[in-house]
């Protein structure tokens, strides 16, 4: 007994069929006696169609009109749900985040949280409803729309189940769980029973698009345990949560990949203080998230080649950054490759076992796989590697740490 937020992303309310089959499933955890607040996407494509629209009417929409139109989705699909539960004979209501007073900074297309007001939500809780809510929108002080980037229902979720106390968050969506590795790649990928808030964020980070970034983040710091589950198959799904022993002893919980890197090399630009302020800054002032970032001095020590990676869709545009201020640095060329690909491992048993990178780098020394760049932290090591051996090298890596198996490889 105690409150539940579940959600239910686009896939799950696709279609009249499957918002009626949605709803069937929040009254039978309803009846359960548990109090439930559900999250809602809008329903799968809609978002896309939204702004299409605005890219027909402008090739540069402005993001806060912007935001009022992708916000509308939402709206549909929760109408549609709460009316979908009323049907049931069971009592629903509806609510937009400025009715909850979900309020955000100002950062439109892709907004962070700062408050919920959750007496609208209680007051339907105590009087036996099911309060349908709508993700990935939120407003500002001044009242203007805002929505939260891709993936946002789960930040709205999360968000509501620290602020309610909830005993869970649901996050349902069309997979049934955290995979060891992406299925469609490696066969014997097997489902994890649960992934520590640290390992996932990695994973969600690293390419693995089960839950978003921003969502894990505000579940570990607010100790939410969240559960990802099929919507329409059943199954335990995998437990988000904090850190354990049995977490600890294993060396690797996981392979992800990302293919939506580029990658950027100046050649030979001088070896001395500011250069790589040079470089940065302008990127940052454009917003580009710059990634992985080597440097190679040359022999005469005077010079370097600087090597870094952006996501694909930012690429055009670092390069022309990075072109102009190449010139400037009197770098000999500029050169771009978007034939590459990210490919990590993930581990909490990292922190306290050695040799882990040895034997992924002997690993694909041996399947003749070239490394470009390497990037560590506690709990992961990334790879970049030409993206013709990205299925190749997952499947190796599994393999070789025994993912298909319970546990992995012990340390």
């Amino acid at each position: 007994m105690g409150i539940v937020v579940q959600k239910y992303g686009g896939t799950s309310v696709g279609s009249v069929e499957k918002i009626k089959y949605v709803a069937n499933k929040i009254v039978d955890r309803y009846k359960s006696g548990d109090k439930v607040v559900v999250v809602v996407s809008a329903m799968a494509g809609q978002t896309d169609s939204l702004i299409n629209l605005a890219r027909d009417i402008t090739s540069s929409p402005d993001p806060r009109e912007l935001d009022v139109l992708a916000s509308t989705g939402e709206q549909v699909s929760i109408a549609l749900l709460a009316m979908g539960i009323k049907g049931l004979g069971v009592s629903a209501r509806s609510f937009l985040a400025h009715q909850i007073g979900l309020k955000t900074d100002n950062s439109y297309t892709r907004a962070r949280i700062l408050d919920i007001g959750v007496s609208l939500i209680k007051k339907a809780l105590d009087a036996g409803e099911i309060a349908v809510v709508a993700g990935f929108q939120g407003m500002t002080e001044d009242k203007d729309v805002t929505t939260l980037g891709r993936g946002g229902s789960d930040t709205s979720a999360v968000a509501l189940a620290a602020v309610l106390g909830a005993k869970i968050c649901e996050i349902y969506t069309d997979v049934d769980g955290v995979y060891t590795a992406d299925p469609n790649i490696c066969e014997n990928a097997r489902r994890l029973d649960k992934i520590s808030y640290d390992e996932m964020l990695e994973m969600a980070s690293l390419g693995a698009r089960v839950l978003q970034t921003r969502s894990v983040e505000f579940a570990k710091k607010h100790n939410v345990d969240v559960l990802v589950k099929s919507t329409f198959n059943e199954g335990d799904g995998t437990l988000v949560t904090g850190e354990d022993k049995d977490m600890e002893s294993v060396l690797v919980s996981g392979v992800t990949y990302d293919k939506n890197e580029a990658k950027i090399t100046l050649l030979s630009v001088q070896d001395k203080p500011g250069v790589a302020a040079t470089i940065f800054t302008p990127l940052a002032e454009e917003n580009i998230n710059v990634d992985m970032i080597i440097q190679n001095v040359s022999t005469d020590g005077k010079h370097a080649d600087l090597s870094f990676t952006v996501p694909m869709s930012d690429y055009e545009r670092a390069m022309a950054i990075v072109k102009k201020k190449g010139e400037h640095l009197g770098a000999r060329d500029v050169l771009g490759d978007t034939k590459i690909a990210k490919i990590s491992i993930i581990g909490v048993g990292m922190r306290s076992h050695a040799g882990v990178a040895a034997k992924m780098f002997n690993v694909f020394s041996k399947e003749g796989i070239n490394i470009q760049m390497i990037s560590t932290s506690e709990i992961k090591i990334s790879c970049v590697i030409d993206e013709k051996y990205i299925e190749l090298g997952i499947r190796v890596l599994h393999d070789a740490f025994n993912l298909d198996k319970q546990g992995g490889i012990v340390g």
